[in-house]
């Protein structure tokens, strides 16, 4: 007997069947759990697909302009359809996601399976949460204009768990869980093939909203020609001067250019510029002699360099010169600056405003003295005649002459605005008396601490615009005043002349 207990207790033949019967629930128990983990992050990447692809239709169509919001939701509501598989609700867990168009009018609502707001910020810190005062202003005037985000959540889905959930949730009546996803993109907006050049914006508002200009934002600015018309004079930051409205300086070169100032004004002279500068990301990197640049301006008048350079097609001058200029020296030459006789009998180049009572005295009224212009170079040729009426930008009138074939009437001093033969041949594939740049808000960033005298980094953009030089460079000094006047600029009021600069995106923020 107890030779068969022995026999017995030392068998192990099928304990194999045994140890499977035991581990049998936790076998199968975890199975269904991998099973259930496959189908909930599957179900998870639906939602999280479906909430990026409303946030990005959302967010291309954030431009700051008035109407963004409703056609944000129209862009959620007709441009994306996602599928999600796996949740309680549709056929066999399968349905579509959808979006639907409240108005516009609110800076937070939902429609069909999601909800979002439009944001002005976000959260440097990817782990802080975003909260009320990330929200644009709930005035859908003022808070269009300052959206750069949007935050898509997907509406809480149910999941119906094959494992018991009541294992993982605690609560024996419940045999699943929700699963959401959330999204926020943003717009994007740059340039390229820009000049490297930054100006500081002369409407730029102070703290008590007044600023020297009249009171004008630069949007405003912008769509009144009673205001853009005005001239406006551009100093150079340098030598540790403050940058403030009116002054302008340079953006960092793009990789390979080079750090001098011969190859800063290499990338400013050209006429085919390689930079490509983000609204919130641009470099300084002023302080560099500006002898050069002088000429970098300069040549876009057909004014030869004076230390030499720019030698090659691509520092072609404007098809129009005109500047109220003759050479001392007669003869076909391509003359430097200093062999220019200005404003001399019978020449007369774009006048400069009656006054200038904005901006400390850099920014003109806005009155200037057309019928002398017009009189001196082209005589009893007509002008338009609402232009008497109406007085134009001298942007309008300098385009009016070349689309009227008037570059080469002589004025009665005999100046042309054809650039000599001697001069590298005019270049029309670009407005060469055009210069583009980065406008910031110059006394904000100077404020926070930014050196924009020298080297900072990643400053925002207030808007990227264009300007039209009015007359060349006069001196080589740091103080030496570049005479402009607006254009255009890129955002809600813009005129849309900046178009094939603009590389506008929707990206992906959380």
């Amino acid at each position: 007997m107890l030779r068969t207990i022995r026999e017995f207790w030392s068998d192990q033949r099928g304990i194999a069947l045994l140890l499977v019967s035991i581990m049998l629930p936790a076998i199968i128990g975890f199975s269904l759990l991998a099973i259930d983990m496959s189908r909930v992050n599957n179900m998870h990447n639906d939602l999280q697909k479906a909430a990026d692809a409303f946030a990005l239709a959302g967010a291309a169509e954030l431009d700051g302009s008035t109407g963004s919001w409703a056609r944000a939701e129209r862009a959620m509501a007709t441009l994306v359809s996602n599928e999600s598989h796996f949740s309680t609700v549709g056929t066999n867990g399968w349905f579509i996601l959808t979006s639907g168009q409240p108005g516009g009018t609110l800076n937070c609502n939902a429609a069909g399976d999601i909800s979002w707001c439009f944001l002005k910020t976000i959260p440097a810190a990817d782990g802080s949460p975003i909260t009320a005062a990330n929200r644009a202003n709930a005035d859908r005037t003022i808070g269009e204009a300052e959206t750069r985000f949007i935050q898509v959540s997907v509406n809480p889905t149910g999941f119906a768990a094959i494992f018991p959930a009541s294992f993982l949730t605690g609560n024996a009546a419940n045999n699943g869980f929700n699963v959401s996803a959330v999204s926020v993109a943003g717009f994007v907006s740059g340039v390229c093939d820009f000049t490297p050049v930054f100006i500081c914006n002369p409407y730029e508002m102070d703290a008590n909203g007044t600023n020297s200009a009249g009171g004008y934002t630069l949007q405003q600015a912008v769509s009144d020609p009673v205001v853009h018309r005005r001239l406006i004079e551009l100093r150079k930051v340098g030598n540790g001067a403050a940058a403030g409205p009116g002054n302008f300086g340079f953006l960092e070169p793009p990789p390979g250019v080079g750090n001098g100032a011969q190859a800063l004004a290499e990338t400013i002279a050209t006429s085919k510029p390689i930079g490509c500068y983000e609204s919130g990301h641009v470099s300084t990197k002023t302080g560099q002699n500006a002898g050069p640049v002088q000429d970098a301006f300069n040549v876009r008048f057909g004014i030869r360099a004076t230390g030499g350079g720019f030698n090659s097609a691509e520092y072609g001058p404007a098809s129009n010169v005109r500047k109220g200029a003759v050479p001392s020296s007669k003869g076909n030459q391509c003359p430097q600056y200093n062999q220019l006789t200005f404003n001399g009998p019978g020449n007369m180049g774009l006048p400069r405003d009656a006054t200038t009572p904005y901006m400390n005295g850099r920014m003109g009224d806005g009155n200037w003295n057309l019928s002398s212009y017009w009189s001196t170079n082209f005589g009893s040729t007509n002008h338009p005649p609402s232009w008497n009426a109406t007085k134009p930008t001298r942007y309008q009138v300098y385009q009016y002459e070349i689309a009227n074939s008037l570059v080469g009437h002589a004025s009665t001093g005999g100046e042309v605005g054809t650039p000599a033969n001697a001069c590298q041949p005019p270049i029309t594939s670009v407005d060469r008396r055009l210069l583009y740049g980065a406008i910031l808000n110059c006394n904000a960033l100077e404020a926070a601490g930014n050196d924009l005298s020298g080297h900072s980094i990643n400053l925002p953009v207030e808007a990227f615009g264009s300007f039209f030089l009015t007359e060349p460079v006069a001196s080589a000094s740091d103080d030496a005043s570049v005479m402009v006047e607006l254009v255009d600029v890129s955002g809600a009021n813009g005129q849309g002349t900046l178009n094939n600069f603009l590389r506008d995106e929707a990206q992906l923020y959380r």
